[in-house]
């Protein structure tokens, strides 16, 4: 039974020790004093302590500095955590250029126990663990809130920014377009400058013409005015020595009509020729009269031209319009026709004396001719009469008002020149003032050309390369994710999904295995310690016959130590194993060569296989692994783990325990017997030779009181 109650209260002792960890005390003192961050009070020492009373983790136990130091000391607190005055400041430092990290200060007394300050520090680790991931989550949730938002934003101007993309592009295309048209405004701009210079010079020049031209056209709306009034006058008198060729005329046709076909004293020739002549020659001079009067209107049309005037009026009148002297020119013409047909009706009565006297046959032909000659003449005369009358007269006085009007047009246009001069030249002034500016600004612009240049198509690059690399529909989907589940995914980013192949309900369980191999062990060190492995008298036995015989001994008790371990594993502490019928036949084995090794140890050195069995248990406990992973020790024990048969024993009752893999097994159980059967050779071949070498000292340690 012995064996069984160093498994069994080992095992239940170690059940499930981290289900008692909420009795373990441990100090929290909140020094924060809490920050504004824009303009909104945070206080993550007081969240903290809100969070921990509930917490069931650790006993924690709320106090000030002094204290919780003192208990410390004392050993009443397992560990102290104190958050210090600034730890809101410092986390509030996340929103500026030098952010600061936050520190929680862990204070623990190792002396309490070896075991106490991993749980504390889990506690500590645990707080700052919560308050990361809970800081972490909201600075995310605010993040991904702003980053929606732009998402949104985004989302309506895609079409502008589409465009601005293509603006980009477009303005790489033209950029050398635009130094070349920066290039030509500045050469335009000089010009520019030059030509508004002459201007500016022209001014005096355009108001000096300005007033000259108005001094001129009120001159010849002087003179047109002047001379409408003296058509005016010579109308009436036109008229009236029309009228009297009429006249003239008329009375010829009467006269010529009265002589023809009657009996003319040809005597009285001369008498007829003179009268004729004196009519005609009335009639030639009223002719000229009319001829010198539209001679006259004619010359006032270019009166004002031979006027003695300076180089710039005489430029300004070559600009007013002249009247219409078409009608004039023919009156002018048919006068002249009148006179050129009168001279001829003249020169034909002139010949009446030259042909009475040489051919009076001829007479009445010849007054025939000069009557129609007459006639004609008196037609002619009545047309021109009447065209006179109604078409030049008229057209006349028409053009002279046209004329008149044209002039009061340009009269107002250079009035509001000259008014608009003073305004022009301060817009010319203005002009040059801006285009001075405007010169700068474009030579600026053209020395900044070649560094527009360069930054206008690395941003063309970069934007073709952001769209080769990046989708900005998916970016903006992205931003438009919903900032809860953001902010819950930042304060937990990996979830571990833990899987366990071969699961062990807790700590008892898991550490079963070793205490029960332990407890074999011990067993087979007991078993050694009350039992005898030799006979007193053994004179009628052999060597191998007393190993064999006390070996089964040996194996039964130890059988049966094991059964009542295992056993008890199952059925008292309710062990959850997988498979219980194989951790009973694995202990079993187990036992068997444990109690070989034991059992030969002792039977062939005596005293000495005692501490050699004692020895190996001590290395076996550190070295198998039961406890910590190998890779965890020292290398030592590193090198001699395989060389122990509790690595073996340890990792088959795990087996059983936490679910089989055969090929482990096997292992396990070869590494076994190869234990057991060396020690089985061992003592079946050596124990005589070995015994007859150790007789003398086995007898002088009988002797000795002290020694078993």
């Amino acid at each position: 039974m012995l064996p069984s109650l160093y498994a069994w209260l080992n095992i239940a002792a170690m059940w499930d020790p981290y289900s008692h960890t909420n009795q373990i005390p441990v100090g929290l003192v909140n020094e924060d004093k809490g920050a504004i961050v824009r303009d909104k009070h945070i206080d993550a020492g007081k969240e903290l302590v809100n969070e921990l009373n509930g917490n069931k983790d650790l006993d924690w136990h709320f106090t000030n500095r002094k204290k919780a130091m003192k208990e410390l000391r004392n050993g009443d607190y397992f560990a102290v955590i104190i958050v210090p005055e600034n730890f809101s400041e410092s986390l509030g430092t996340v929103i500026s250029d030098h952010p600061k990290k936050a520190k929680v200060e862990y204070y623990v007394n190792e002396k309490v126990n070896s075991i106490s300050p991993k749980i504390t520090q889990k506690g500590a680790s645990m707080i700052v663990e919560q308050v990361s991931s809970k800081f972490i989550g909201t600075v995310n949730g605010v993040i991904f809130e702003l980053f929606n938002e732009i998402g949104i934003e985004l989302q309506k101007d895609l079409p502008d920014i589409k465009q601005f993309e293509q603006y980009v592009f477009t303005l790489e295309e033209d950029l050398p377009e635009i130094n070349k048209l920066i290039n030509n405004s500045l050469q335009d701009a000089s010009s520019a400058e030059e030509m508004i210079d002459k201007a500016q010079g022209m001014i005096p020049e355009a108001r000096q013409l300005t007033s000259d031209g108005l001094e001129t056209i009120n001159k010849t709306s002087a003179f047109l005015s002047d001379a409408e009034n003296r058509l005016q006058e010579m109308a009436p008198k036109i008229n009236a020595d029309i009228q009297k060729i009429q006249k003239v005329a008329s009375d010829i046709n009467e006269f010529l009509g009265k002589v023809q076909g009657k009996e003319i004293d040809l005597s009285k020739g001369d008498q007829i020729n003179n009268q004729l002549q004196s009519q005609l020659t009335e009639a030639l001079g009223t002719l000229d009269t009319i001829q010198a009067v539209l001679t006259e209107a004619k010359g006032l049309n270019n009166a004002p031209k031979n006027q003695d005037i300076d180089q710039n009026e005489g430029e300004s009148q070559n600009n007013i319009p002249q009247i219409d002297l078409t009608q004039i020119d023919q009156a002018i013409e048919k006068t002249s026709q009148l006179k050129s047909d009168l001279q001829q009706v003249q020169n034909k009565a002139s010949e009446i004396n030259g042909v009475l006297e040489e051919k009076k046959k001829e007479f009445n032909e010849t007054i025939g001719s000069l009557q129609q000659l007459a006639g004609d003449t008196s037609v002619k005369i009545d047309a021109f009469a009447k065209e006179y009358k109604e078409d030049v007269e008229p057209t006349v006085m028409n053009e002279i008002s046209k004329a008149q009007k044209t002039l009061s047009s340009a009269r107002e246009m250079l009035t509001e020149i000259q008014v608009s001069l003073p305004e022009v030249e301060k817009i010319l002034h203005r002009t040059d003032k801006n285009l001075s500016k405007g010169k700068d600004a474009l030579e600026y612009a053209h020395g900044e050309f070649p560094y527009v240049n360069e930054k206008v198509r690395e941003l063309a690059d970069k934007i073709r390369k952001l769209q080769g690399e990046a989708n900005l529909n998916d970016i903006i989907q992205l931003l438009l994710n919903d900032p809860t589940a953001e902010r819950s995914f930042f304060e937990e980013p990996v979830q571990l999904n833990e899987n366990k192949i071969f699961p062990i309900k807790n700590y008892g369980t898991g550490m079963t295995p070793f205490y029960t191999v332990l407890s074999i062990w011990v067993g087979a060190l007991l078993l050694i310690s009350l039992l005898s492995t030799d006979l007193r008298n053994h004179e009628d036995f052999t060597g191998r016959q007393i190993y064999f015989g006390r070996l089964f001994t040996f194996l039964s008790i130890g059988f049966l130590q094991t059964l009542i371990v295992v056993c008890g594993d199952l059925f008292i502490l309710g062990v959850p194993v997988r498979h219980p019928f194989w951790m009973i036949l694995f202990g079993l084995f187990i036992s068997l060569v444990f109690v070989l090794i034991v059992y030969t140890l002792v039977s062939v050195f005596g005293n000495i296989g005692k501490a050699l069995a004692i020895v190996m248990l001590v290395l076996q406990i550190a070295g198998s692994g039961g406890t910590y992973p190998v890779v965890l020790l020292p290398e030592f024990f590193q090198v001699i783990s395989p060389l122990l048969p509790f690595t073996y024993a340890v990792d088959l009752m795990r087996e059983a325990i936490g679910g089989i893999v055969w090929q482990s097994v096997t292992r396990d159980l070869i590494a076994l017997a190869l234990f057991g059967l060396a020690a089985l050779l061992f003592g079946t071949f050596l124990k005589e030779p070995v015994n007859r070498r150790t007789k003398a000292f086995l007898a002088k340690s009988k002797e000795v009181d002290i020694l078993h």
